[in-house]
């Protein structure tokens, strides 16, 4: 319970990683706003996390649009008074080689996992800081940190995290306030479910640790940089890969 009384906002909270985050840093004790552009999934997903004994509402917000982000804000500080932990989660593709992609695929993706973040820092951080105790963690992505054919706007769009993550470490450092990123591997998801045996072989050939990892693996690193465990660590950032990029 390293996070009892802690407050934690998890973008993209209702389904998948997201979801497995908030999981994770509610069984460490943290009350948790669960974000996501869906109101029955946010809804759902805080529900549920009630019922492991901490306090959790869910809130429906396109993170892209400022006005959006900013009344989200307001009201989670509204509900519990202040934000500690900020994971922005929130993400999409839109994959395409570069010849053929759309300016409004790469605008879109942009938008949703960069803009975002910096939206929902910026929104949220003065909250943050008042607290006494931060954090500000980005997923994002090994793509972000070798590139990806096919995938040229995801992967500007998680490279632009990591140097985000970064900036914000160095400007609020002063203030108390950790920020770094995470950047998952291949994870098992419901898109990777869908995969054959044999593209999920191809796969596990990049990976030293010879398997798919997990959500709850992405959500265990985040309860270890969320905790007071990690208290001097700032601007990293921590592949939770297999050992794909080492």
């Amino acid at each position: 319970m390293k996070l009892q009384n802690k407050v934690a906002l998890v973008t993209g909270g209702g389904r998948g990683i997201g979801k497995a985050i908030a999981d994770r840093l509610a069984r460490e004790g943290a009350n948790i706003i669960v974000c996501d552009i869906d109101q029955a999934t946010a809804e759902a997903a805080a529900k549920e996390i009630s019922a492991m004994g901490v306090k959790a509402i869910g809130l429906v917000c396109d993170v892209s649009k400022s006005a959006d982000v900013e009344e989200m804000v307001k009201k989670a500080v509204e509900a519990f008074g202040t934000i500690n932990i900020l994971v922005n989660n929130a993400g999409i593709t839109r994959d395409g080689l570069l010849l053929r992609m759309k300016e409004e695929e790469w605008d879109l993706v942009l938008n949703v996992n960069l803009k975002s973040a910096f939206l929902c820092t910026k929104f949220a951080i003065k909250h943050i800081m008042r607290a006494g105790y931060g954090r500000v963690i980005n997923i994002a992505s090994v793509v972000g940190l070798m590139g990806n054919a096919g995938q040229a706007n995801y992967a500007a769009s998680k490279g632009g995290l990591i140097a985000f993550t970064k900036t914000v470490a160095k400007e609020f450092a002063g203030k108390g306030v950790t920020s770094n990123a995470i950047a998952p591997g291949f994870i098992r998801t419901a898109m990777t479910d869908k995969l054959k045996d044999e593209d999920k072989a191809k796969l596990t050939q990049f990976i030293p640790l010879g398997s798919l990892g997990e959500a709850a693996h992405v959500a265990d690193a985040v309860a270890f940089l969320a905790s007071p465990d990690a208290a001097y660590v700032t601007g990293q950032v921590l592949a939770v890969d297999g050992g794909m990029t080492m």
